[in-house]
């Protein structure tokens, strides 16, 4: 059903690819907006080891949220900032494209673990972290993107 990549001497590893969406902060969540365009956005996430699943924190409306209620097929691809041989132009860069389905979560205190989960991927501020849980902690909603295919490469720009 999912297409392997063509080069496959640029395939990455499983492992890579795991490493590179626990360590990357953002990437882009791909879903089927309306009249069936593609909706491609910015988002940051958090890569759950244990259950396997990506999660993000949104508000509980707007063009996503619609998007995932309507189709829950998605993609999100992530990919490093990548680095540049001595004397050469051209970036070398890793990347993952994980394709799945979406999910909401229901359970409200999952929700706010996950948000302090994510949280921290961008601060060690425990004390900040709390105070957004209280005042925001209401108005989040957390889904996950059950990963069904992953796929990543090593690329150099030419």
């Amino acid at each position: 059903m999912f297409r392997d990549i063509a080069r496959k001497k640029q395939k990455l590893s499983s492992d890579d690819c795991i490493g590179l969406l626990k360590n990357e902060k953002r990437g882009v969540l791909s879903v089927i907006g309306d009249d069936g365009y593609p909706y491609g956005l910015p988002i940051n996430h958090y890569y759950d080891a244990e259950d396997g699943k990506l999660y993000f924190h949104s508000g509980k409306t707007g063009h996503k949220i619609d998007a995932i209620k309507n189709c829950n097929k998605a993609s999100f691809c992530v990919y490093d900032s990548g680095y540049r041989r001595s004397g050469e132009w051209a970036l070398n860069f890793r990347s993952v494209i994980v394709f799945g389905r979406t999910e909401i979560v229901t359970d409200h205190d999952k929700a706010i673990e996950i948000s302090k989960k994510l949280s921290l991927k961008f601060t060690d501020d425990e004390k900040y972290i709390e105070n957004e849980v209280k005042g925001f902690g209401q108005a989040v909603l957390v889904f996950a993107l059950v990963p069904e295919h992953i796929t990543g490469k090593s690329v150099k720009e030419a």
